[in-house]
């Protein structure tokens, strides 16, 4: 419970620090500063697998039929790295609700900024009653593994959809039913008041739709990370250290997602590989290295074939 709370209170240190001290004044995230946070916060992810190890060395110490902190470290990475390239699909969607509603680049970063601090809390619930399922039913591994095959197969099979319009969206509607909304937009509040009303902006709009758009998204992510492990701590810090490098990615690939087109059959291949794992979960174990080697192998054959056919066609 301790490492929890320490681990909780420092993400909120980094977030206040992040608003408070970093982006006080909002300002439009230039190319260089998106790539320069992006390399901090994919840094602390995958170092943050060294504080695993001595966590976890402590308690297999103590109980060896715990789990060995080499097999966390790699369990943990594994998991990061599929909530990294999950989140690929997510940045592409949040950049079309950014557009539809012509948010001002400049105030994108405050959305995203309380977008993370719902996503911490809603994934953590998600998180919880997930491995609460697998611990207590059994059985309920093998939906979760049909699940994500079958999403892989959509995935694969979809044709080109027609674009995605976050003003016919169920939220939006919903929204406007319950707030007054304004359509002007000329700082970063998410209500301003007019005629002695409170009514809400499309600050405010949008920041309830990336919300939601994640929770979503979050229905695909959850179970892939517990085909990995059950481990709690583990599923959490992997899912919330991604989630809070996603903001500076964005930034970085909003306008680079459509050049990597090959990584949609990557992600395919990693969502088709934790599904059939946990579907076998209870009939053969996979190691923690050949989770982590196919999903660097997916992701790294889906980048080089992108930047393979773009100099084709160039």
């Amino acid at each position: 419970m301790v490492v929890w709370i320490i681990f909780i209170s420092i993400i909120l240190v980094f977030l206040a620090l992040d608003l408070g001290v970093f982006n006080k004044v909002p300002h439009v995230i230039s190319t260089r500063e998106a790539s320069i946070w992006t390399g901090i916060w994919v840094s602390i992810g995958l170092l943050f697998s060294f504080v695993i190890f001595f966590i976890f060395k402590n308690n297999w110490v103590a109980n060896p039929n715990h789990l060995a902190p080499w097999d966390a470290s790699v369990t943990y990475v594994t998991g990061y790295l599929v909530e990294l390239s999950l989140s690929l699909d997510n940045i592409f969607v949040i950049s079309v609700i950014f557009s539809s509603f012509k948010i001002p680049l400049k105030f994108q970063h405050r959305v995203l900024f309380w977008g993370i601090l719902g996503a911490l809390f809603f994934r953590a619930l998600m998180i919880f009653f997930g491995v609460l399922l697998i611990q207590k039913i059994s059985w309920i591994t093998y939906i979760f593994g049909a699940f994500l095959i079958f999403t892989a197969l959509k995935m694969l099979f979809s044709k080109e959809e027609k674009e995605y319009d976050p003003q016919q969206s169920f939220v939006f509607k919903m929204v406007r039913k319950v707030f007054p909304i304004t359509s002007e937009i000329k700082d970063e509040r998410f209500f301003v008041k007019k005629k002695y009303l409170r009514v809400a902006t499309p600050l405010f709009l949008v920041l309830i739709i990336v919300e939601f758009t994640d929770v979503l998204f979050a229905l695909d992510s959850i179970p892939a990370i517990l085909a990995i492990t059950s481990d709690s701590f583990l599923v959490f810090t992997s899912n919330i250290l991604a989630i809070m490098g996603l903001r500076s990615m964005y930034f970085f690939l909003s306008n680079m997602t459509t050049k990597f087109h090959y990584l949609k059959y990557s992600l395919v291949a990693i969502l088709v590989f934790v599904g059939i794992k946990l579907i076998m979960t209870h009939l053969f174990h996979f190691p923690e290295w050949v989770s982590l080697s196919f999903i660097i192998l997916s992701l790294s054959i889906g980048v080089l074939a992108s930047l393979k056919s773009k100099q084709d066609i160039s």
